[in-house]
């Protein structure tokens, strides 16, 4: 890539390719509650979520394989084009099971995008540029955070849900476009022969299955469940040790830890955040724009956590700041928890839970990163990291689908505030087992602060 103009141009279309990724995440959460109204089928609500990651779950797998074989270009050609159908699919979508395969969709073009352009910056940039990029990607990222939720929640308002969906093509089509010039001009096929291992892919997709069983299991709880809870366990049982580090300490020690407190982390975080609009809609009577306000502060939070961890002055080492992290998470979904069982209580409860669960995940996501970095050998650093994002999908896919068995179960028959408030205590009581197992991850060093300032947490 030796020509400037073709390397900004590509630049800027990767950044709009992940601004437009990231407005639709955030997007769907105000979208959903108005989409499930309209459509039906509200015990089908979870899924419009874990249909999305449980799709990633494959794709992340499939695309680091396909990159690394072919490099990232055709990966990252394929994973657009998927995503922009999944967008026009759901924006289309006349019933809930069409929405659910516009997510599925979605899901599979946003993780295939995901790893090849992480991929594609490792080897059309320099370190230096790397760094800045990666700085404007998280910007890129979290600019939707803040004006993606009330936007939505407008556009909701003024017009239909179908429409979110639809305004995210346009910001695709730009990036698209000007990514496309340079990407046909570059070679970025790897320097050495990989062998593309489809056994990894298989067990990937067994994983996937497995969650997708485990979770529809959980929503009819007749005869026929016990069969599908059992395959889906078995399914996961068998395709997921491969996908993890080589060298994984089970006891939780090292990276075993790093990787478990990200998964239940996970859970906890989009398990709650999943429901929470709903929650606001349904027993608060708030609307699309309020609820998406809501999701803003929580961004604040999450931002503010984000840029705690990354300070020098920080005195604590990184195994603490992961602990402080998942305690956080844990701690703001259990007021989300008072809240719902009591309906009438102050708003701002909601508003300073989320804030606390959203500096939580800044704290523990840059955190859980950072120490696989670390704790990584460097030829084991890519799959390790792929591993990461794996049980972080895993975990938000597998305890968002058991909230939404219970939310299935108890929506129609039971009060507003023991159906959310019942959601809210499962998600704290995964919350409490990543608090746990960051416990025993053991010391990580702070390499931004210096290591013997760090207090000792008992």
């Amino acid at each position: 890539m030796s020509d400037k103009a073709d390397r900004r141009w590509l630049t800027v279309g990767l950044m709009l390719c992940v601004m437009a990724i990231s407005f639709e995440s955030y997007a769907v959460l105000t979208a959903m509650p108005a989409a499930a109204r309209e459509l039906g089928n509200v015990a089908l609500y979870a899924w419009t979520f874990t249909a999305f990651v449980i799709a990633m779950t494959f794709s992340i797998v499939a695309s680091g394989q396909f990159s690394d074989k072919y490099g990232p270009v055709q990966p990252m050609i394929w994973g657009f084009g998927i995503f922009a159908a999944g967008l026009v699919i759901a924006a289309i979508a006349p019933s809930m099971w069409v929405l659910l395969v516009g997510r599925f969709t979605q899901g599979l073009g946003a993780g295939t995008m995901n790893v090849a352009v992480m991929v594609l910056i490792a080897r059309a940039y320099g370190e230096a540029e790397r760094a800045k990029l990666m700085m404007w990607f998280s910007a890129c990222w979290m600019v939707p955070a803040f004006v993606g939720p009330p936007l939505a929640g407008w556009i909701v308002q003024i017009s239909s849900w179908h429409f979110v969906f639809w305004s995210v093509l346009p910001l695709m089509a730009v990036g698209g476009l000007l990514v496309l010039r340079p990407l046909r001009d570059i070679e970025l096929s790897p320097e050495e022969p990989h062998e593309l291992k489809k056994r990894l892919m298989l067990l990937a997709a067994a994983v996937a299955l497995g969650l997708a069983l485990i979770q529809w299991a959980g929503q009819r709880l007749d005869l026929w469940s016990m069969l599908w809870a059992a395959a889906g366990l078995a399914a996961i049982v068998f395709g997921l040790p491969p996908l993890m580090p080589k060298t994984i300490d089970w006891t939780g020690r090292g990276i075993a830890g790093v990787v478990g407190a990200r998964l239940f982390s996970a859970g906890a975080f989009f398990g709650a955040q999943s429901f929470l609009t709903l929650m606001l809609v349904e027993a608060r009577g708030l609307d699309p724009v309020f609820t998406g306000v809501i999701l803003t502060i929580g961004a604040i939070g999450w931002m503010a956590g984000a840029l705690v961890q990354s300070q020098s002055w920080v005195p604590w080492r990184r195994d603490q700041m992961i602990i402080i992290g998942v305690s956080g998470i844990t701690a703001g979904v259990a007021l989300l928890a008072v809240a719902a069982f009591l309906p009438d209580s102050w708003l701002g409860l909601v508003m300073i839970a989320w804030i606390v669960a959203g500096f939580g995940m800044g704290m523990q996501n840059p955190s859980t990163s950072l120490a696989v970095m670390q704790l990584s050998d460097d030829d084991e650093l890519g799959r390790n990291t792929s591993s990461l994002q794996v049980g972080e999908s895993l975990g938000s896919s597998l305890f968002t689908g058991l909230a939404g068995a219970w939310f299935a179960h108890f929506h129609d028959t039971a009060d507003l505030a023991f159906t959310f408030g019942g959601v809210m205590v499962m998600m704290v009581t995964v919350g409490l087992i990543s608090v746990l197992m960051a416990y025993r991850i053991g010391p990580v060093r702070n390499a931004v602060a210096a290591e013997e300032t760090a207090p000792v947490m008992e």
